[in-house]
């Protein structure tokens, strides 16, 4: 990159105040830096934990004794008339830029927040259902993957075929249909390593427009990472450290990049 991403770009990122091309440039980074996207997924936590905080806060009505309307009379009563008008016009002018501001880039925010969260739970919940059950993990097995591949791409209504994680240790057990919590489809591959380890990998569907860079879950023993791309969404799911799970990530996402 030519320029330095500075801290305060890093936060303008997670508040998408970038320019699309600065975007753009940021998350091509970030993709080769996994502690600097592990920081970034920090940032966004601690913005959408603030939020919800403050959700139910922001629903109640305004004490009577700080309507501003009323504010503005016990404070400029002993003001001149002319005063009073000119200061009530830009406290309503402030109001409305910032409100403006807020509610016009909430929304497209929360869409993002919401479709990261939806596929970090479906993973962590198809691993504890599917991954961990010892004998029947999966409905077709990896010596049936032209089927397999078939099967779940014509269910997805997408091109999907089973990540080869062999050069990080993984072997291919199989695949099987898993529910989104809106009745859709999405696709669940399980691995296992020469010690037995369990791994899954999540591929759901998701609007094409819609775009997040990796970030870590983590649940009791488990540990996991989810990114979104390319109209999909991917998350890897195991009971291995970060550096693992970044391996396997990395090894997907150069397999979804690669042409043809």
């Amino acid at each position: 990159m030519e320029r330095p991403i500075s801290t305060d770009e890093l936060h303008a990122y997670v508040d998408e105040r970038l320019d699309p091309d600065r975007q753009r440039e940021v998350e091509h980074y970030l993709d080769t830096q996994p502690e600097l996207t592990r920081r970034v997924a920090a940032y966004r936590a601690q913005r959408g934990g603030l939020r919800a905080v403050f959700a139910a806060h922001a629903q109640e009505p305004i004490p009577a004794e700080l309507n501003l309307s009323r504010l503005l009379e016990a404070r400029l009563g002993r003001r001149p008339p002319w005063w009073r008008a000119a200061a009530t016009i830009v406290v309503c002018l402030g109001l409305g830029g910032a409100a403006g501001w807020y509610f016009g880039t909430t929304p497209r925010q929360s869409r993002i927040e919401l479709a990261v969260s939806l596929l970090q739970q479906q993973a962590l919940a198809s691993y504890a259902v599917y991954a961990a059950d010892s004998r029947h993990p999966i409905e077709v097995t990896a010596a049936d993957g032209a089927h397999l591949s078939q099967w779940l791409s014509n269910r997805l209504r997408r091109d999907v075929v089973p990540p080869d994680l062999s050069a990080v240790g993984y072997r291919l057990l199989g695949g099987r249909l898993v529910a989104t919590e809106r009745g859709a489809a999405a696709a669940l591959f399980v691995y296992d390593n020469a010690q037995g380890d369990r791994l899954s990998v999540l591929l759901r569907p998701m609007a094409p427009e819609l775009r997040a860079v990796r970030s870590d879950i983590a649940k009791g023993s488990l540990s996991g990472c989810t990114w979104i791309g390319g109209g999909m969404g991917y998350a890897v799911v195991a009971p291995a450290p970060d550096q693992t799970l970044d391996r396997v990530a990395d090894q997907i996402s150069r397999q979804v990049a690669k042409p043809g």
